[in-house]
């Protein structure tokens, strides 16, 4: 849908031959922009920065403790943590604007958007085009270009929420495995904030180089609070060891439904979040009729996010040696593809 380059529903056959719908998302569309149900980023491009910003605060050149103003320092609204970081873009990030329907196929649609100088904070005229196409071998490709007319940050991604089993089998991802050559993860504090160094996942429940349960492997992260203070499950990113176009970068599967999905990308790192907070028995969220709604609720850790995506939070953290400003003779780019088959 245009409002926020949105996935609403995606129908794989699973190991019996059945369509299952695998993105969790809101029957009534109209849920997505009103917020009526709270807005956990259901299915969008996430940008013009995706992830969090410390403070909400940056400097162009990138600096490490960016003051809070200064010459060439930009501040983006924090709205999450009490008002102390950006998360995605802030209070009106990509995932909150109405994209123009530039292109249309049979098989593929292009969404486009300018994000003007000055939106959210963020400098120069940002111009993103993001390629929806079905491709033979059950493949789903998803293209992403962004052009500035001045120095600034772009980190894009797309914010998929996953369940392979639509929730037919299990409400939990103990049946979910997952593979994917990483063998350092982005330290972070509390708040799920850079600080700057990595993690080696040796040893670690962060180790998924050699296949293994997620849901199996939430209970281990409880003395680490992996995904931020007294929390329970992962909401880290990995740098992979070595992401190539010739072998899949990240591999998901269901030993339930038979589903698997192979990320093939450009991306350096991977964000995984196992819904950790997803649930809120003030305001659940129902189900779609396509995955046992509206009577049941998508629940903490009964799905994931997966996020092919740059180093988070670089433009705090120049020891990244990540160049992430984009502008005028450097474009940006950003490309994966997720192919389905059956185990």
């Amino acid at each position: 849908m245009p409002y926020g380059a949105i996935l609403t529903n995606f129908w794989v056959k699973d190991k019996y031959g059945k369509f299952r719908d695998i993105i969790l998302g809101f029957d009534n569309h109209t849920n997505y922009q009103t917020d009526a149900l709270g807005h956990p980023y259901f299915g969008p491009v996430v940008g013009r920065y995706a992830n969090r910003i410390k403070n909400g605060t940056f400097s162009i050149p990138i600096t490490k403790n960016t003051p809070a103003s200064g010459p060439n320092v930009y501040h983006i609204p924090e709205n999450e943590n009490n008002g102390t970081d950006t998360l995605h873009g802030g209070t009106d990030g990509f995932d909150r604007r109405i994209w123009n329907v530039s292109e249309q196929t049979a098989h593929s649609v292009t969404f486009t958007m300018l994000d003007p100088d000055g939106m959210q904070g963020f400098p120069g005229n940002v111009q993103t085009s993001v390629t929806y196409t079905l491709e033979p071998h059950s493949t789903w490709k998803i293209s992403m270009f962004a052009t500035a007319d001045k120095l600034t940050p772009i980190l894009l991604s797309g914010h998929h929420y996953w369940n392979l089993e639509a929730y037919e089998e299990t409400q939990d991802l103990v049946g979910h495995y997952a593979q994917f050559a990483a063998s350092r993860v982005i330290a972070t504090d509390g708040l799920l904030i850079p600080n700057g160094t990595l993690l080696d996942v040796t040893g670690t429940p962060l180790d998924f180089r050699n296949a293994k349960s997620l849901g199996g492997s939430i209970n281990s992260t409880a003395p680490f609070a992996y995904c931020g203070n007294n929390c329970v499950g992962f909401d880290n990113c990995w740098i992979y060891d070595n992401s190539t176009w010739s072998t899949p970068a990240f591999s998901l599967w269901s030993v339930n439904s038979g589903i698997k999905l192979d990320v093939y990308t450009d991306q350096p790192a991977l964000q995984v979040y196992t819904c950790n907070g997803l649930y809120n028995s003030t305001l659940p969220i129902p189900r779609k009729a396509s995955q046992g709604g509206p009577s049941a609720y998508y629940l903490d850790h009964s799905c994931l996010v997966v996020e092919q995506e740059s180093w988070i939070d670089a433009i705090n953290n120049p020891e990244f040696g990540v160049n992430q400003i984009y502008g005028p003779g450097r474009d940006y780019h950003w490309e994966s593809k997720y192919v389905f088959s059956v185990v």
